[in-house]
């Protein structure tokens, strides 16, 4: 079946189906089950079915099993030709209503002009406050690394807090801050933001401004399931080296080499990684 631009955009009239189109592509290129999607906006299962059933029907999603699970993806091929149609089809391909302008001069992280890193997560009491600290320091002052919650309301755990300590970090001054802190006017542009939980991920977050870079390193929250204290910190010391992993295969990229679309390659790429 051919599928048309008026279908496609028709589709993606509804709210609701774009707001669950909008959950997929801030989550791309990781497929997500329908029971995260529906939980995550607060649908019924039925009606989260029907919603995914219809972006699928015009190619605007994927669909693939494992196990008994239907997992979703954003079709980021037949995405692009919608916009290809759009733009090429409406306004002619004009300089003066399609160019985006020059394409953006590589980061280079330096003492000189550092890259400013933020990473969220939903409550900014582990994993993200982890992936701060191991990036203010394995960065060298080449890095600026920021943390927050999408709704921080507790300080960060004392088991991260003591294993952090433990690996030789300095944790004074550390504290569990919102949206509201780091969107403030007097910090400074970020350059990437790296969401390291599904749920922050599945959230809509303000527009950032400058147009920063967006990856997805999720992990497993490691202060949930925990039957004792030791289980918990064996959890928080294996997040920590899968952050520790990344965090130094991102300082270590080739930065002033990338084009910005490898660059966004590399970035998603290291959301997959582990711990060795």
């Amino acid at each position: 079946m051919e599928i048309d631009t008026p279908q496609q955009l028709a589709a993606l009239a509804h709210p609701k189906r774009l707001a669950l189109f909008r959950l997929l592509m801030r989550r791309y290129p990781d497929s997500v089950p329908a029971g995260e999607i529906a939980a995550a906006l607060a649908l019924k299962s039925n009606t989260a079915s029907n919603y995914l059933s219809a972006l699928k029907q015009v190619r605007l999603i994927t669909q693939t099993r494992h196990g008994t699970t239907l997992r979703y993806m954003a079709n980021v091929a037949s995405l692009h030709s919608l916009f290809d149609d759009l733009l090429t089809g409406c306004c002619q391909n004009r300089p003066d209503i399609c160019q985006r302008g020059p394409a953006a001069s590589p980061l280079i992280p330096s003492i000189s002009r550092p890259v400013n890193v933020l990473f969220l997560c939903s409550a900014n009491s582990a994993r993200s406050i982890m992936a701060e600290v191991l990036l203010a320091s394995i960065g060298n002052g080449t890095f600026h690394a920021y943390s927050a919650g999408t709704s921080a309301a507790v300080p960060p755990h004392p088991a991260v807090l003591a294993l952090l300590s433990a690996k030789g970090h300095s944790v004074d001054g550390l504290t569990s801050k919102s949206l509201d802190v780091v969107t403030a006017k007097d910090v400074p542009m970020m350059d990437f933001v790296i969401t390291v939980c599904d749920q922050a991920a599945n959230q809509e977050c303000p527009a950032w401004p400058g147009h920063p870079m967006t990856a997805h390193w999720g992990l497993a929250d490691p202060l949930s399931n925990a039957t004792s204290a030791e289980d918990t910190r064996r959890a928080i010391e294996r997040a920590y080296g899968v952050l520790m992993a990344r965090v130094q295969a991102f300082c270590t990229l080739p930065f002033d080499r990338l084009t910005p679309l490898s660059l966004q390659h590399h970035l998603d790429d290291l959301g997959q990684l582990n711990a060795p």
